[in-house]
């Protein structure tokens, strides 16, 4: 298993999502990205792609006054 990490700090909404998707398509099953962001929408968005994808999150904390960080294995 890998883990790859993806900092989209900085970039506005829906960019950290678009480039989770990006990635999240060259990983193999079992494969964890992990996504540091500060774009409060993705707080929403990133999880419910997950969700709908079948993907599991299985790490989502505030590491910031407006910074965030998720991990999601693939499925």
């Amino acid at each position: 298993m890998n883990t790859v990490t993806l900092d989209t700090t900085g970039k506005l909404c829906p960019f950290p999502l678009i480039e989770a998707k990006k990635q999240m398509a060259k990983l193999a099953c079992g494969d964890l990205l992990v996504i540091a962001y500060d774009c409060a929408q993705a707080t929403e968005s990133l999880p419910r792609w997950a969700a709908e994808e079948g993907h599991t999150v299985t790490d989502f904390q505030q590491t910031g006054a407006a910074q965030w960080q998720i991990s999601i294995r693939k499925k």
